[in-house]
């Protein structure tokens, strides 16, 4: 329990209205579908309200971070471990997907013909797939933005990492005089985007409402029946990953329970669940794991990049999305290919925070380049996926956003910048977590 919600009847509190909203969403989407579609502006504005504020946040938390650190090689000793332990959880999230996938193999009772299904809106989405992901040269050359202004007003968060590392290594270089008034209005600044994302942050119910709504009714629940194996299975590696993976490292090394951690941010995890969006909660979760206990140069460094480079959750997608159409259409892969899709998939992975409905454009475009299977077939297999790819988006976010959570829980105890008496009070609910602007 957060101070801002610790005197306020339970009625009144965040968690409480977001699972309402999302009831009632889930209702109003199956009793009258044709509506429950028309609610999805409702869900939109709230995402592209918190969108808006993602890059200046980034910015300056990201600036400030660096420039709480002191130096440099601070800096870089941080950004290597954290690309380290990325590496590692993503690698290990597209090992376990495979494991699982091949084991229970989901859709091999399907048989699908590749003639009896429609597949001219997955046909347009993979010409945009081809059109948005490019070479690895043409991704690393895409981190520079053309402008320094293009970044933020793009909203393309890897061009902002970029332009925030090199701001705040030329505040390091002008010298701690110079730069402290230009750290203070930075600092200044963020305080009121935080207020701003407060603010944006009680109309999340109305926001959860309209986005569960529009999906129920868009989709229905018929879509779950068919490709139900597809969306358990996929659930449930998500599951054991943070069962198998991060928990025994939060519990032996961290010292803290994940059950404990997962309540203390189950306010972001609804919001998550309802808007299918991990970027929506990022602003709260900057604050809530510094409220945490973890220090504010860490948080502010580590959890913008993990929203580009530890997609753990994007990463189970894809192996399961992948070998899932070869099932389902009849036409498996032998596993030294097996092997080369995972290779490639762990460096295509990394290009996915740049590209709009980035997941499925990832895993369409990397399918259609190593030419395994034949174009009719994929094209039917990424359909099945396409319809389901709503349930599936949200379960993505959710495990992102608790990998990137626990990430920097261990990230911070590694660099001995992690409070662990305060984390363990916080976490046990015997000290109340104060949110404070970063």
């Amino acid at each position: 329990m957060t101070a801002d919600t610790a005197n306020k009847p339970f009625y009144k509190g965040l968690f409480f209205q977001v699972i309402v909203a999302i009831i009632i969403g889930i209702v109003w989407g199956m009793v009258a579908p044709k509506s429950a579609v028309e609610m999805k502006p409702l869900g939109d504005a709230f995402i592209k309200l918190i969108k808006m504020l993602i890059a200046p946040i980034i910015f300056c938390t990201m600036v400030s971070g660096i420039a709480g650190m002191g130096n440099m090689k601070q800096v870089g000793r941080v950004g290597a471990k954290a690309l380290l332990v990325f590496e590692i959880t993503t690698t290990l999230a597209l090992i376990i997907g495979w494991v699982l996938v091949e084991f229970y193999k989901p859709g091999s009772n399907l048989h699908i013909d590749a003639g009896s299904v429609d597949t001219t809106a997955v046909h347009e989405k993979m010409q945009h797939a081809g059109a948005a992901m490019h070479s690895t040269t043409d991704f690393l050359m895409g981190m520079i933005p053309n402008t320094l202004v293009s970044a933020f007003s793009e909203g393309e968060i890897l061009q902002v990492l970029v332009v925030a590392i090199l701001f705040a290594w030329a505040l390091a270089a002008v010298g701690s005089h110079k730069a402290k008034a230009v750290i203070e209005v930075i600092e200044s600044f963020s305080h009121v985007l935080f207020k701003m994302v407060d603010l944006i942050t009680k109309v999340a119910p109305i926001g959860a409402f309209g986005a569960m709504a529009y999906t129920v009714g868009k989709f229905g629940v018929g879509s779950l029946k068919d490709l139900g194996e597809l969306i358990l299975l996929f659930y449930a590696t998500g599951a054991v990953f943070i069962l198998v993976v991060l928990a025994p490292v939060m519990r032996y090394y961290c010292h803290l329970s994940t059950w404990q951690f997962l309540k203390y941010i189950r306010e972001e995890l609804l919001i998550v669940l309802g808007t299918a969006s991990s970027e929506t909660v990022l602003p709260r979760m900057m604050e809530k794991l510094v409220a945490l206990g973890c220090s504010k140069p860490v948080v502010g460094l580590v959890i913008p990049a993990g929203y580009s480079f530890n997609l753990v959750g994007s990463c189970i997608y894809f192996t399961m999305g992948a070998l899932f159409i070869t099932y389902a259409t009849g036409t498996p892969i032998s596993f030294w290919q097996q092997m080369t899709l995972l290779a490639v998939l762990l460096v295509t992975s990394k290009g996915a925070a740049g590209v709009t409905g980035s997941a499925f454009l990832v895993l369409a475009a990397t399918m259609s380049s190593m030419n395994l299977m034949p174009e009719p077939s994929l094209e039917v297999g990424l359909q099945l996926i396409f319809a389901i790819d709503r349930f599936m988006s949200t379960g993505r976010a959710i495990i992102n956003l608790i990998g990137n959570g626990m990430t920097t829980v261990m990230l911070a105890k590694w660099e001995n910048e992690l409070d662990h008496n305060k984390a363990q009070a916080v976490l046990s609910g015997r000290v109340e977590a104060v949110l404070k602007p970063l």
